[in-house]
């Protein structure tokens, strides 16, 4: 056996077991979990880890047509990883107005038996028998069927949903379509105009063919997802392209007035047909020429609604339908060692707006930044988890670590929802020393513990009068020499100074530490605020960051000088602090509002029509110097 077969022999064996050693995974998926009665919505049922699996054709919900369109395999290999995954299509056609739950799908992959998770799908009435997908024909029905029919090469923005709120995914698809015979191919794009919204990175797109009319289309499907910044009504598009097709090539017998004729590209949307030129019933009769076309959708229109005033003081921009899961280890640490607080977010929304859940009481506790990753089930990562991990650290002995707290606006509830976890039990060892008890009064020597006889001394009759014998014994009271310190009651006298004593020294022990905390704390938001501002100076981050990062300076600055928490800080909060005036007050409004903005945009477009002027930077950079107690 040569080297070469055996190296082959060695990474088929290694590609086969990293196989095996995948388990098989499910998810499901909907293209719009909120559409109108007549509108159709897409699941999609992605088994990972396997090539085959056995799922259902139909699924039985009443108000819902469910059925099995199609299935498309993915190979993907990552360093000799190989990975496999097959997705079952279905579309679901609501019949009628309410709120249907998807129960959980038995899949098979082996001897494996897998689940879906469960889905809910809200209904809202709309016109009868009427389409709510915003599309580049502007037309609907067999008439626009017939109309997009009649040409070569078009463009359609289908939109989710037509009503939406500030921030809030929607989900959109961009389809190109080409007459099979025109063997259309993609030079350029495609591009969305989306002014006001951001818009998630095209997906490679999806390649099928329909029957459109009386013509067999190959149609190129993109997913994306588009976030609003901003309320208003707004027109979404058009969505452009630039494609080449193979049309038949003018017959020299052609009229030379014809002949001489340049046909324009935008002829071809017109209703002369152009394969009904012989070329295209015998391709190998004559020669065909290429030529570039542009494509070009109609707008679609959309009304995005502001998000309610009232929101939760740790609202932070999410947006969608979330749950929450939280852990905490280790369980037994000593005051001052790490504990890693886990929170797990799962569900549909903007994650990439999504911070990281707060703690609902930080006393004695040191919290450090969390860390997060994302986990997407789709392909556009509107649905997904998204893991924080934040450590905290506990000052003083503590039971429990305390409850978490995530809030976001749902838009199907239209509402503010905040999630509350359980607090987690821990044990928290050590910290500061016990107080020293009083000492027990030492035990008297061994010559005074014995019992001590009181003598009683006659004067002799030859005393002296200046003897000391016969001055002791004319104080009727000395009948003992014990010593002092051997007494209860001197002992018990000297008890009450010594209490005040400890206790004034437990007084200073604990002001001492309070004042190191407070110290601790007030050093540790200086800290964080030198570096911000460091980074705004270099003026190197992206607009989102830039705002978000000058918020925080103004936040930990009005904590600083007010002694009160930097994330209850608002704009007026901070104005009443530092006593601005009425222009100042009105920058520093706009400095939240532009925050908060950018905050609901999510991630740019990459157009550079976000990017900050010199002169905004520096009146930040003013209005920031300018705060000062």
């Amino acid at each position: 056996m040569s080297i070469r077969t055996r190296i082959l022999m060695i990474a088929l064996l290694g590609l086969t077991s990293q196989a095996r050693a995948a388990a098989p995974s499910v998810t499901a998926v909907l293209s719009d979990s909120q559409p109108e009665v007549g509108q159709m919505v897409q699941l999609e049922v992605k088994v990972s880890g396997a090539q085959s699996a056995n799922v259902p054709e139909t699924i039985s919900i009443d108000g819902l047509e469910i059925h099995q369109t199609g299935t498309s395999r993915q190979f993907e290999m990552h360093n000799f990883d190989v990975t496999s995954s097959v997705t079952y299509n279905y579309t679901i056609m609501p019949l009628k107005a309410g709120r249907f739950k998807i129960p959980p799908q038995t899949v098979r992959v082996g001897s494996d038996s897998l689940k879906t998770p469960e889905l809910v799908l809200n209904v809202t009435q709309g016109a009868a028998g009427g389409s709510n997908s915003a599309s580049g024909s502007g037309q609907s029905g067999q008439s626009g069927q017939a109309a997009v029919g009649r040409r070569v090469a078009f463009a359609e923005l289908v939109i989710g949903k037509k009503d939406a709120y500030v921030g809030e995914v929607i989900p959109a698809e961009i389809r190109l379509a080409f007459d099979s015979r025109a063997r259309g191919r993609l030079q350029e794009g495609p591009e969305l105009s989306a002014q006001g919204f951001t818009t998630q990175k095209l997906q490679q797109p999806r390649e099928n063919l329909e029957t459109i009319g009386d013509r067999t289309y190959q149609v190129l499907t993109f997913k994306t997802a588009l976030a609003a910044a901003r309320p208003g009504k707004f027109e979404l598009g058009p969505v452009t392209a630039k494609a080449m097709i193979v049309m038949p090539r003018r017959p020299s017998t052609t009229p030379r007035s014809s002949r001489n004729r340049p046909r324009s590209p935008f002829d071809l949307f017109g209703l002369d047909d152009p394969f009904s030129d012989p070329f295209f019933s015998d391709p190998f009769g004559s020669m065909g020429e290429r030529v570039e076309v542009p494509i070009k959708s109609e707008t679609a229109e959309i009304n995005i609604k502001p998000l309610p005033p009232n929101a939760p003081a740790n609202f932070s921009g999410a947006v969608g339908s979330f749950t929450m899961n939280v852990d905490a280890k280790p369980k037994t640490v000593q005051v001052g060692d790490p504990i890693t607080v886990t929170s797990t977010i799962t569900g549909r929304g903007n994650f990439d707006r999504m911070n990281a859940p707060a703690l609902e009481d930080e006393r004695g506790w040191h919290k450090y930044p969390a860390s997060s990753k994302f986990k997407q089930d789709d392909d556009v990562g509107i649905s997904g988890e998204k893991t924080f991990e934040m450590v905290i650290a506990p000052n003083e002995k503590k039971s429990a670590v305390p409850r978490l707290l995530f809030a976001f606006f749902d838009p199907a509830q239209e509402k503010y929802v905040t999630l509350r976890s359980d607090a987690i039990p821990i044990t928290v060892e050590g910290g500061a020393a016990p107080a020293p008890s009083v000492a027990a009064a030492p035990s008297a020597p061994a010559t005074a513990a014995t019992p001590t006889a009181t003598v009683a001394i006659t004067p002799s009759p030859t005393a002296k009068p200046q003897d000391i014998l016969y001055q002791m014994n004319d104080f009727g009271s000395a009948r003992s020499f014990r010593p002092m310190y051997a007494r209860s009651t001197f002992w018990f006298a000297q008890l009450a100074p010594l209490i005040l004593l400890l206790g004034f020294v437990g007084w200073k022990i604990r002001q001492a530490r309070s004042g190191d905390r407070e110290a601790q704390r007030i050093a540790a938001r200086q800290q964080e605020m030198n570096r911000l501002l460091r980074e705004l100076r270099r003026g190197d981050v992206s607009p989102q960051l830039y705002f978000s990062q000058a918020t925080r300076i103004v936040q930990l600055k009005t904590a600083v000088a007010k002694n009160v928490s930097p994330n209850a800080v608002d704009a007026e909060t901070a104005a009443n602090a530092f006593a601005l005036d009425e222009g100042e007050r009105g920058q520093l409004r706009k400095l939240f509002e532009r925050k908060d903005e950018l905050s609901f945009s999510g991630s740019t477009s990459g157009n550079g029509a976000d990017k900050i002027s010199n002169n905004e930077r520096d009146e930040v950079l003013r209005l920031i110097d300018s705060l000062r107690a």
